[in-house]
């Protein structure tokens, strides 16, 4: 059963698709207009939204942008009774699913919901290959190829080596791994070596007998002895000394391995995953890390790009993280308000996902009302201080503000007129910064959508 909201100003049509709907085992709810389905679906979770395009106050070419720009991945079928070809395109082109005219065929209607609530309600391609990792949150090009080859090298015996920049989540790679192999069951055994200090990093890896030096009052095993028949995940191994690199490379090619003053030999089972931040080829060159160790860890090498490379995964990943950080901060912020979202789309990440979570629990934190705003997202300084001088620049250089300069203008205007141009320079500057987004714009000024419909239709601002 899905949840379905129909938006149509004639009750007639609201009635009917209720009991088509409902028939087919679908759970419906109907708004009269625009504000009051956007209210509905700010506060209720819905799988699909058909909506009436000619509406009075908000219409459905607004609901269908407000909904794209807070739930980008929410289907949302068109239909109307005065079909146009300008309103197909603009409705295809601010994201419908599809587009249908009145009167309809009934089965033809059935089909297209069909599809759309199969796309969007949890068994389109994407989501089939997301739900499968979990903790891995993306649908961009780059990750479905990451999700490809993971499927593709987990069944294999194969070592693994991970690249990627701190923060892109190289660990959660090598966890579906292990998960979708055939020792899934067996330990799964992380180690960063950068953690370990270098004088204790043989035995903590190889393990030590009783006596072999100070401080070893017992036989210890090592974390390969521990991941034996399972998986052990080696991170930042470039940090390795080129001892530890040597005794490393016998247990790739000999898998076996021998323990801190021992003697005697220990035969091993262990799926090597490896990961690094750095350039394993430039360390090589450098004569810091060793060829041969090299080409034994990638048998299949994994490149997991940094956020700025999948800037499309980032609305799914922040609306992750306002879930998950609304329930451990027992909050109700549940929203990002679109402008605070446009903030992030246009910020790099340096620190990648690591950071943009970390940004987000600031901000569920930080913020006092249901949906986090600009304001509240704190990003590094330096950016934030450019990005307001651009905004400083830009707003200057396009010559949009003529405010008034002289206490004589001021006067021969008069106060209300000052403060209706003021206000008509404000929302046609908003509405360019945003690519005449209404909702965007709205955000900009930090004013409700209403008061920013009713502004634009009482100035006749096109």
């Amino acid at each position: 059963m899905f949840q379905i909201l129909v938006v149509d100003d004639e009750r007639s049509m609201r009635d009917f698709l209720k009991i088509l709907l409902t028939k087919e085992g679908h759970q419906v709810t109907t708004a009269p207009n625009g504000e009051e389905g956007l209210d509905y679906l700010q506060n209720s979770k819905c799988d699909l939204v058909i909506t009436d395009i000619r509406m009075p106050g908000m219409d459905g070419l607004e609901l269908l942008e407000s909904i794209k720009e807070h739930s980008p991945d929410l289907p949302v079928i068109m239909i109307t009774a005065f079909a146009s070809p300008n309103d197909a395109v603009q409705a295809m082109k601010h994201g419908a699913f599809d587009y249908i005219s009145k009167p309809f065929n009934v089965d033809e209607i059935k089909s297209v919901i069909k599809s759309a609530i199969r796309k969007g309600g949890g068994e389109s391609d994407h989501t089939r290959k997301t739900d499968t990792f979990p903790g891995i949150i993306g649908q961009s090009r780059e990750m479905i190829k990451i999700f490809d080859m993971i499927r593709r090298v987990a069944p294999t015996p194969a070592n693994v080596l991970i690249y990627g920049e701190s923060g892109t989540g190289k660990e959660l790679v090598a966890q579906a791994i292990h998960k979708h192999s055939h020792v899934a069951d067996n330990p799964f055994i992380p180690i960063t070596c950068s953690a370990i200090p270098e004088e204790l990093m043989e035995s903590e890896l190889f393990g030590h007998v009783k006596g072999s030096f100070t401080g070893a009052i017992s036989d210890k095993q090592g974390l390969f002895q521990v991941a034996d028949n399972g998986t052990a995940f080696l991170d930042e191994i470039g940090e390795l000394t080129p001892i530890i690199q040597t005794k490393l490379l016998r247990v790739l090619q000999e898998r076996e391995i021998k323990p801190v003053g021992g003697n005697q030999i220990q035969q091993i089972n262990v799926r090597i995953i490896a990961a690094t931040n750095r350039i394993l080829e430039d360390e090589i060159k450098a004569g810091r890390f060793r060829e041969d160790l090299f080409y034994r860890l990638a048998v299949v090498p994994l490149r997991v790009p940094p956020l700025r490379e999948r800037k499309s995964d980032v609305p799914l990943l922040v609306r992750h993280f306002l879930k998950k950080y609304s329930r451990l901060l027992d909050k109700e912020v549940r929203e990002i308000s679109s402008y605070a979202l446009q903030v992030l789309m246009n910020y790099n990440f340096p620190g990648n996902v690591r950071e943009l979570e970390n940004i987000i629990e600031r901000g569920v934190a930080l913020e006092s009302s249901n949906i986090i705003l600009p304001e509240n997202l704190t990003l590094p300084s330096s950016q934030s201080n450019n990005d307001k001088e651009e905004e400083s620049h830009s707003i200057k250089s396009t010559g949009t503000f003529q405010a008034v300069t002289s206490e004589k203008e001021l006067y021969e205007l008069g106060l209300e007129k000052v403060i209706t141009n003021l206000e008509k320079q404000l929302i046609r500057h908003a509405l360019e910064k945003t690519d005449n987004s209404k909702m965007r714009a709205a955000d900009l000024l930090r004013i409700s959508f209403r008061s920013f419909r009713y502004k634009v239709k009482k100035y006749g601002i096109q």
